[in-house]
C-alpha cells in the first residue's frame, strides 16, 4: 500500500476552511467517484482502493490517503491534484507545500 501525506497551512477562520474543504471534497468526488462525510473536523474519504482523511487542526489542512496497490501507480497524479486544490482554495505555501509521503 503506499501512502500519500500532506500538511498545508492557511490563515483562514474556521468556517471557512471548513468550507473550503467541503469545495475540495467535492471536486475529488467528482474527478476520482470518491464518497466523502465529515466527522467532527475531518473528512473521511473512500472508494475502491483508496481511503483517508483531510483534518482541519488549527490553521493546518492534514491530509493522510491511503492507496491500494493498483492505485500506488497513479500517487504521483493523485497527489498533484489534491495539492492543486489545496493551493487554488487556500493559497500556495512558501515551501512548496511541505508533506511526505
Amino acid at each position: 500500500m503506499s501512502n500519500i501525506e500532506i500538511r498545508h497551512r492557511h490563515s483562514r477562520k474556521k468556517a471557512d476552511a471548513r468550507a473550503a474543504i467541503e469545495r475540495i471534497a467535492e471536486h475529488i468526488a467528482e474527478k476520482f467517484d470518491v464518497a466523502y462525510a465529515w466527522d467532527g473536523d475531518q473528512l473521511a474519504f473512500d472508494r475502491s482502493g483508496v481511503h483517508g482523511l483531510i483534518k482541519l487542526v488549527g490553521k493546518e489542512i492534514q491530509v493522510s490517503a491511503h492507496l491500494s496497490f493498483f492505485l500506488a501507480m497513479l500517487r504521483g497524479p493523485i497527489e498533484a491534484e489534491i495539492r492543486r486544490y489545496l493551493d487554488e482554495e487556500f493559497g500556495p505555501e512558501s515551501n512548496g507545500g511541505n508533506g511526505a509521503g
